[in-house]
């Protein structure tokens, strides 16, 4: 079955070009489209898509308010919103992350980034753009309203090591193969680490690793520079 995905921006160019992409990826949908937060969450509401694709500036209701309208931590099924905004050093895209969003993207991201972006999101996972994944956060850490949570048991080495890819914006397999183990052992640490921090993704749990400084923009851990 297709994934079916709502569109959210305030220009109808956007949102065509944006339409036009989607569509033609295998297996994605384009089910709806909105011009402003309060019609998209009304229509997401109404249709229940698999993905939210949601600008972050728009009239009405800004897509952080309809991110966390749609999937914030008080949401009880909350939906998959993926944010694509134009700024990727913007604070509005830090709190949309906070507001429950999957990911993020760039605007200027192509057609294959996008597509997978929306998988990722519509299998529970997450796609951060990495142009911008250390960038961004970094920038904006020690923002959070309240101190970062420490974990409810002690992160294993390889918790660890997972926990910093994750934040580097490396996916599952990419994981895998940096690791040396297999996809589904990926997975098992990421329950295991979001468990652990008391967090809903892995988004979440990138925001926690810069947080508490494990990773930063240009340096690994403990000061180790990155590959």
């Amino acid at each position: 079955m297709s994934i079916r995905v709502i569109v959210a921006d305030d220009q109808e160019i956007v949102r065509t070009g944006l339409r036009m992409i989607l569509n033609a990826q295998p297996g994605i949908d384009v089910i709806g489209e909105a011009g402003d937060g309060r019609r998209a969450v009304e229509l997401a509401r109404r249709e229940r898509p698999d993905v939210c694709l949601f600008d972050i500036r728009m009239p009405g209701m800004d897509g952080i308010e309809a991110t966390r309208v749609l999937a914030g931590p008080a949401v009880e099924d909350p939906l998959a919103v993926v944010v694509i905004t134009t700024f990727d050093l913007d604070e509005y895209v830090y709190a949309a992350l906070r507001a429950g969003a999957r990911g993020f993207l760039l605007k200027d991201a192509g057609p294959d980034l996008l597509s997978q972006a929306v998988h990722a999101a519509a299998n529970g996972d997450a796609l951060i753009a990495p142009t911008v994944t250390a960038r961004l956060l970094q920038a904006f850490v020690g923002t959070a309203p309240t101190p970062t949570a420490q974990p409810t048991d002690a992160l294993t080495d390889r918790e660890e090591q997972v926990l910093i890819a994750v934040a580097r914006g490396r996916t599952n397999s990419e994981i895998a193969g940096e690791l040396h183990i297999t996809l589904s052992t990926v997975k098992t640490h990421i329950t295991s680490l979001m468990t652990k921090l008391g967090v809903r993704n892995r988004v979440d749990i990138a925001i926690w690793a810069y947080e508490t400084k494990r990773v930063s923009n240009r340096f690994g851990p403990a000061g180790a520079p990155e590959r």
